[in-house]
């Protein structure tokens, strides 16, 4: 299983959109590693987690064919994980010999309409005869392809968002973005489920405090959290863990990622890194 990640900051992006603080201008100055795109990761070429406004902006860098992405699972509906206007471009003039002439979106509710209505004024038929969308519940298993997935509460909005266990063959993944602390039956189903190959962990705030109510988390609720699951059996020693979703008020800098990275023994995420479990 391969997991690229080809977004890594938080909504705001790295350095944030509208923002001049001092850490954001360096950011422009410097380039390189810094800039953060809104958060995605790829698994195998056909699997997507979320799908930013900066989907563009990932296929582009990356040398990303987006039209092989067959399955889509989307965690919530807000915008910087789930820019649905994008999808009309899916066919027709805009997307010519797609590889997957199809692509099944996984998602709650609210994911469904945000869907409708982003989609509602341009969606050609031709277009969207090929997006089909699948209402997941929280805790039942669900299938397709070569994939088992588990979608799991989160603790981050009242739209009932999910958090993933991914299953391919012998390997699992858990992705813990946009969330703060889980909630006590989520990590108790995920003891039942057993060990897993790899986590990624949302860092929004890196070395800060998450602040209340907690939507997203710091390196020592991470830290908290792994302990957690060393002692259910969610993971162990050989457990690869990765810190992502990064905002620029965590100041996510050449310097404090390596002393995260230290400190927590974690691997800090960054724009088109891969990991091949």
């Amino acid at each position: 299983m391969k997991i690229s990640y080809l977004g890594t900051g938080a909504a705001e992006g790295v350095p944030a959109l509208f923002c001049n603080c001092d850490y954001c201008k360096g950011v422009r100055e410097r380039g390189g590693r810094e800039i953060r795109s809104r958060s995605q990761i790829l698994i195998d070429g056909d699997l997507s987690v979320d799908f930013p406004p900066d989907a563009f902006y990932h296929a582009a860098r990356f040398g990303i064919d987006l039209s092989a992405v067959r399955y889509l699972l989307v965690t919530h509906s807000h915008m910087d994980h789930f820019y649905a206007h994008d999808f009309i471009l899916r066919g027709y003039k805009y997307g010519k010999n797609l590889t997957s002439p199809t692509l099944d979106v996984y998602g709650n509710r609210e994911v469904a309409e945000v869907f409708a209505e982003c989609t509602r004024r341009e969606m050609r038929r031709e277009i969207g005869e090929g997006i089909r969308l699948h209402l997941l519940t929280a805790f039942e298993e669900t299938a397709f392809g070569a994939y088992r997935v588990l979608p799991l509460k989160a603790r981050h909005s009242s739209e009932n968002p999910f958090v993933f266990l991914i299953e391919k063959g012998e390997k699992r993944v858990l992705h813990l973005t946009d969330t703060g602390m889980l909630p006590d039956e989520t990590v108790s189903a995920l003891a039942r489920a057993g060990r897993v190959d790899l986590i990624n962990f949302d860092c929004t705030f890196l070395f800060d405090a998450a602040p209340q109510p907690r939507r997203h988390m710091c390196l020592e609720e991470n830290k908290e959290l792994y302990e957690r699951f060393l002692k259910s059996g969610v993971a162990d020693e050989r457990t690869v863990r990765v810190a992502t979703h990064f905002s620029h008020n965590g100041v996510p800098s050449p310097e404090n990622v390596a002393r995260a990275e230290a400190q927590y023994a974690m691997t800090a995420a960054y724009d088109g890194m891969e990991i091949a479990l």
